[in-house]
């Protein structure tokens, strides 16, 4: 079966389409600008790649656009949309509703609406990829997987928060967690990179990007993950605040003049490495500056590493144990200064790297010195793939 897995964001579709039979990537492509003039389509099938500039309206053209490209006689994929056997969406928040995949159904895009509350940057522009794809492709089975599915494991002592228990009894506030995809299969390839079984294994994934988390993987089971109940929760991202202390946000309001929607808009688009740099959400863009001597980027950046080392550490004693780290997604696998300035705090559990080694971007490495204790693995993340396995799993059942 061929799967096409859609990851649809505010203004961006990232998609692949993958052969179950052997998991083997046929094509992938970027849409980007989705709404705004000046749109930007990369498409990519075996040796040919495509770049086009051009408007793409909104989220239905979008969709079009992916399967005209993978239809193309000239460079696409399939000969026709009859091939695709069924559709993967990523969808970031599933609550409490929903604990696994499901087939996409009406009620289950009523329960996808009603967790935008908690993911108001991701639910809803995921909905406009299921609504589109369901449209243009009505019949082939739709599956939702979601990023909060993998961290079902945790126990009550990492996803009860310190409030009157009524809270999560009655309004089922509680942490969730985030990026499941793709902890889930670091995890899996560290196994595989060190030739043992993942259920003797402690490993603390490191999902590091404009959105990031951390999760303590335990035996192949998430036992905690820095994000929480909403997405701006955990360590320091590209402009989410991670970390805040609340009595910060009450006195904002109450004695600064600021609105909820203020303090909203603050900690989810204004914080982070923007907030603190002033310069940019691309840490790319803050290292830069800090080379230049620009004190704010340089502080924003040991900010950055120290609040990822802190989560390391914890986890490590909350496994009660640390084989391996695993740094992933765009400045976990692109960002070598990054992973020593975070790794040099490390000496303690002893975590030591091998410079040399750690000079990579977007390769799967082993960047451990001899001397360490602790494998420390840059692996490319493929949430797209584990999308497709639970798709092409669901709809062989169903």
């Amino acid at each position: 079966m061929k799967i096409l897995v859609i990851n649809s964001g505010s203004s961006s579709i990232k998609f692949k389409l993958i052969d179950m039979e052997n998991e083997a990537l046929l094509a992938e492509g970027l849409i980007e600008r989705i709404g705004l003039p000046e749109g930007r389509i990369k498409f990519k099938s075996g040796e040919k790649t495509i770049i086009l500039e051009e408007h793409v309206p909104d989220h239905r053209n979008g969709i079009n656009f992916v399967l005209d490209a993978l239809t193309n006689p000239e460079y696409g994929a399939i000969e026709n949309y009859s091939e695709i056997g069924a559709v993967g969406h990523r969808v970031v928040h599933g609550g409490e509703k929903f604990t696994s995949s499901v087939i996409i159904d009406e009620e289950v895009i009523k329960g996808i609406e009603e967790c935008s509350i908690m993911a108001p940057l991701h639910n809803p522009p995921n909905l406009q990829g299921i609504w589109a794809t369901m449209e243009i492709l009505p019949g082939i089975p739709n599956v939702a997987v979601f990023d909060t599915a993998f961290h079902q494991t945790m126990p009550p002592v990492s996803y009860i928060y310190p409030l009157p228990f009524s809270v999560f009894e009655e309004k089922r506030i509680r942490r969730f967690g985030f990026h499941g995809p793709s902890h889930n299969y670091v995890a899996l390839q560290a196994a595989l990179m060190m030739d043992k079984p993942i259920e003797e294994l402690c490993i603390v994934t490191c999902h590091l990007g404009n959105g990031s988390s951390l999760t303590a993987v335990k035996y192949g089971k998430s036992l905690d993950t820095s994000l929480g109940y909403g997405t701006a929760h955990g360590v320091m991202m590209g402009t989410r605040s991670g970390d805040v202390d609340s009595a910060i946000l009450i006195d904002l309001v109450e004695n600064y003049g600021y609105s909820i929607a203020d303090v909203k808009e603050m900690i989810y688009k204004k914080s982070g490495l923007a907030g603190v740099s002033g310069i940019s959400s691309d840490q790319r863009d803050v290292e830069d500056a800090a080379e230049d001597g620009h004190e704010k980027a340089q502080l924003a950046l040991d900010m950055f590493a120290s609040s990822v080392r802190k989560y390391i550490g914890a986890y490590a004693v909350t496994m009660g144990a640390l084989d391996a780290i695993v740094f992933t997604a765009g400045v976990g696998e692109n960002g070598p200064q990054m992973r020593e300035r975070i790794c040099k705090g490390l000496e303690v559990l002893g975590v030591s790297i091998d410079i040399k080694a750690n000079d990579v971007k977007g390769l799967q490495r082993d960047i451990t010195a001899p001397e360490s204790k602790v494998k420390v693995l840059v692996i490319p993340t493929n949430e797209e793939l584990m999308i497709a396995r639970e798709t092409n799993n669901l709809s062989e059942r169903n």
